[in-house]
């Protein structure tokens, strides 16, 4: 799916890059399949702003995506490639031989009339959901389960794919897009192939009012703040935290950037068998 670009006419259109949805097929969501999304504005049920930069944007639906693929041995059709705006994948309508209806995220290759199964005796064809345990080795898999009849959690954005490296001792190998290496359970599901819209990384938002659409308010930086307001405010002039050494803080003083976010000793980190910066893991 390639991009458009535009004539710089404009200062945005300079830069504004735009998917051309030609790979849609339908524009209206399948009703039995979507609900309605409340926003919040960020704020709690007391009304109170909990998450700063959050406002405004076009109203959206949610599409109810069907992660778990556990609908074995029914074989379905590939009715529509759809667009989700709360995702940056697309989505295919599938249509059981029993009637029902699902959506799947889409991955490359897949085209509407394209024949679709899942579970244990499935071919391992681009679309179908089989056992880690039934997959050759070294084939691109997306939508990973983590525990096994949960639903897959890793590799659902677009263009991403994960490698199944091995298997032993009834765990897989798993070559995540970050780099890591994870052993998982060899009962958990995984979809064949890659996910589409590959040329997603490729737009460019061009201008404020586009990150506006999708909800997301700009936040004034600490720097450019009173001391009152922020740990990094004050200052004469441009100046860097408030006068003094920059502390990239939030407004409460907690470090906001380079603090490490995940704990150092975890219960997973037995499945971890290589980092995603190349090291192997340690406290195991």
């Amino acid at each position: 799916m390639p991009v458009k670009t535009f004539r710089p006419l404009t200062p945005s259109t300079r830069y504004i890059t735009i998917a051309d949805f030609s790979d849609i097929t339908k524009t209206t969501p399948e009703k039995s399949l979507v609900v309605t999304r409340k926003k919040s504005g960020g704020r709690n049920h007391y009304g109170r702003v909990t998450a700063r930069g959050i406002g405004g944007g076009h109203k959206q639906k949610i599409r109810l995506v069907d992660f778990k693929r556990n609908k074995h041995g029914v074989e379905s059709t590939v009715a529509a490639i759809e667009y989700d705006p709360m995702r940056s994948a697309r989505l295919a309508l599938l249509d059981y031989t029993d009637g029902e209806k699902r959506y799947i995220i889409a991955p490359v290759g897949v085209v509407v009339g394209a024949k679709i199964s899942s579970g244990p005796s499935a071919p391992p064809e681009i679309g179908n959901a089989l056992p880690l345990k039934a997959i050759p080795v070294s084939t691109a898999i997306h939508n990973i389960e983590i525990t096994p009849g949960r639903g897959g959690q890793m590799v659902r954005s677009a263009g991403g794919s994960a490698t199944l490296m091995s298997r032993d001792e009834g765990f897989a190998q798993i070559r995540l897009p970050s780099g890591e290496i994870r052993r998982i359970n060899e009962e958990c599901y995984a979809t064949i192939g890659q996910v589409g819209n590959t040329e997603h990384e490729n737009v460019i938002l061009g201008k404020a009012g586009r990150t506006r659409h999708r909800g997301h308010r700009g936040i004034t930086r600490g720097v450019a703040r009173n001391p009152v307001d922020h740990p990094n405010g004050g200052g004469q002039g441009k100046s860097k935290g408030g006068g003094g050494w920059q502390q990239l803080v939030s407004p409460w003083g907690f470090v906001a950037k380079g603090g490490k976010t995940r704990a150092k000793y975890k219960s997973s980190n037995r499945f971890i068998v290589v980092q995603r910066n190349g090291l192997p893991m340690k406290n195991k």
